[in-house]
C-alpha cells in the first residue's frame, strides 16, 4: 500500500504472502494482516473493515469513477470491479513489490475500466481535480498510516479530486496517536460532513466524508446516518449494516 516517496528511499522488508487452506493473506510485517482472500471465492470481502468501506454506496450507489489509494491484496478493487460494472476503477500503489503480487491475489489485468498505477498518491491526487466520484483511502504500510496521508494539505487535495456530490471513505486506526487531529482536519476540510459507525470494524475506523455542495438528497442521507450513529452504538448492528450493504451489491440480498 502507498506511503510517502521519502519513505520508499529507505529499505523496506518485502511483503509476506501466507496460504493456509483456502485463505491467502498479505502481511507487511509478521502477524500484521493487510489483506485476506479466499482462494475459492477471490472476489469476496473477508475482512470487516473492507465490508465497512463499501458503505460508501449509501452515498454514491452508482459511481462512474472510483479512485483507490492502496492496492494490497486487491480486495476492494476486485469487489468493485465485479459488482459495480458501470464504474471505472483506478488504484494507486507506490510499492512495485506489492503490484507484482497481483496474480497471486487474482487481481484482474488492466483493461478499459480497471487499472493499477505505480504512483505516489500524494502527487497523483494533487494533479487530478474533479476526477473521481468516490475516493477510497486505505494507504497503510509496514509502519501504519504515513503522516502525509493524514495531513490537511492531502485532505484538501482529496476534496478537489472529488466531483460535486463525491464521497471519500478512509480507513484509520483508532489507536493512531494522530487520530483526533486527523478527524479535526477532515472536519475542517469537508465542512463537518462526516459520518462513521461505532465499532463497525474493530480498531479500523471507517470515516465517510461527503464533498460540500452535495445534492440535497445526499445531504439528507448524511443527516440520517449521523443521527443513526448517535442513536445506535451497538457493534453488532453496525456490523450487520455493512454485511447487508455488501450482500445487496453482490446480489445476495
Amino acid at each position: 500500500m502507498p506511503k510517502t516517496a521519502a519513505a520508499t528511499r529507505s529499505a523496506t522488508p518485502p511483503p509476506l504472502v501466507h496460504t493456509v487452506g483456502d485463505r491467502r493473506s498479505l502481511e507487511f510485517t509478521p502477524g500484521m494482516i493487510q489483506s485476506v482472500m479466499l482462494l475459492s471465492r477471490p472476489d469476496q470481502l473477508v475482512l470487516r473493515y473492507a465490508r465497512a468501506m463499501m458503505c460508501f454506496t449509501l452515498f454514491k450507489p452508482k459511481p462512474r469513477d472510483i479512485l483507490m489509494v492502496g492496492l494490497g491484496g486487491g480486495s476492494l478493487a476486485k469487489f468493485c470491479y465485479r459488482y459495480l460494472p458501470e464504474a471505472r476503477i483506478t488504484v494507486l500503489e507506490l510499492r512495485a513489490d506489492v503490484i507484482a503480487l497481483r496474480e497471486q491475489f487474482a487481481i484482474p489485468p488492466d483493461d478499459a475500466r480497471f487499472r493499477v498505477i505505480h504512483a505516489d498518491a500524494l502527487d497523483f491526487i494533487a494533479r487530478a481535480p474533479a476526477s473521481a466520484d468516490v475516493l477510497l483511502l486505505d494507504g497503510f504500510d509496514e509502519s501504519g498510516l504515513p503522516a502525509a496521508l493524514g495531513s490537511a494539505r492531502f485532505y484538501a487535495d482529496c476534496r478537489r479530486a472529488l466531483r460535486p456530490d463525491g464521497v471519500m471513505a478512509l480507513n484509520i486506526f483508532s489507536y493512531d496517536p494522530r487520530y483526533a487531529a486527523m478527524l479535526r482536519r477532515l472536519g475542517l476540510v469537508f465542512a463537518q460532513r462526516l459520518c462513521w459507525f461505532d465499532d463497525i470494524a474493530g480498531n479500523n475506523h471507517i470515516i465517510f466524508a461527503v464533498k460540500p455542495g452535495a445534492r440535497p438528497g445526499r445531504a439528507a442521507w448524511m443527516q440520517r446516518l449521523v443521527a443513526l450513529r448517535s442513536c445506535i452504538r451497538l457493534s453488532s448492528i453496525n456490523k450487520l449494516l455493512a454485511r447487508l450493504v455488501v450482500f445487496r451489491i453482490s446480489g445476495r440480498f
